[in-house]
């Protein structure tokens, strides 16, 4: 089985590096469980039309050190919950980076994306290929290739998933 790519739009550019993933929700909401509250609370101090402008199979990009300080879940579990389908940044807190990838959220390393792509460009991660194309500039650029664990993790659906499919391991 191969991993799928990803193809959506740009829903959201985070033009600055070492981003904390917990200001997608404020940190005050930090521990909200529900997820149609927090999702209601995403984005809101960055674009509060983000939720009606989204849709499923939508990519967010990052900068250098995405997911910067405590890898909180819920900020993440909101956009999801929107349709968010994966993210695509310069590069990744190691933190943030395996808890996602134990969710089973697609995550791609690509540095120079932030200047390749604008928001609303539909872009494609072909996993296969080791590139992201840009379809509305028709454009490319090579991203960094994910190790193969955690390839076979995403394509598991997640860590847990992963495990049970593989007790060996």
């Amino acid at each position: 089985m191969a991993l799928q790519n990803l193809k959506g739009r740009v829903a959201f550019i985070f033009e600055e590096d070492d981003f904390d993933v917990d200001q997608i929700v404020g940190v005050k909401n930090i521990k909200i469980q529900d997820l149609d509250e927090l999702a209601g609370l995403a984005m809101q101090s960055y674009d509060p039309d983000f939720a009606s402008q989204v849709r499923p199979g939508d990519i967010i990009v990052g900068g250098i050190n995405f997911g910067y300080g405590h890898p909180h879940y819920p900020p993440m579990k909101a956009l999801r919950h929107l349709g968010i389908a994966g993210v695509v940044a310069e590069s990744f807190s190691p933190g943030y980076w395996r808890g996602e990838i134990s969710m089973g959220f697609p995550q791609c390393s690509c540095p120079g994306i932030r200047k390749a792509v604008k928001r609303w460009d539909e872009i494609e991660v072909d996993w296969a290929e080791g590139v992201i194309r840009n379809l509305s500039q028709d454009t490319q650029i090579a991203f960094e290739p994910l190790a193969l664990s955690d390839a076979m993790m995403l394509e598991a659906g997640g860590l847990l998933p992963y495990l049970k499919n593989n007790p060996a391991n």
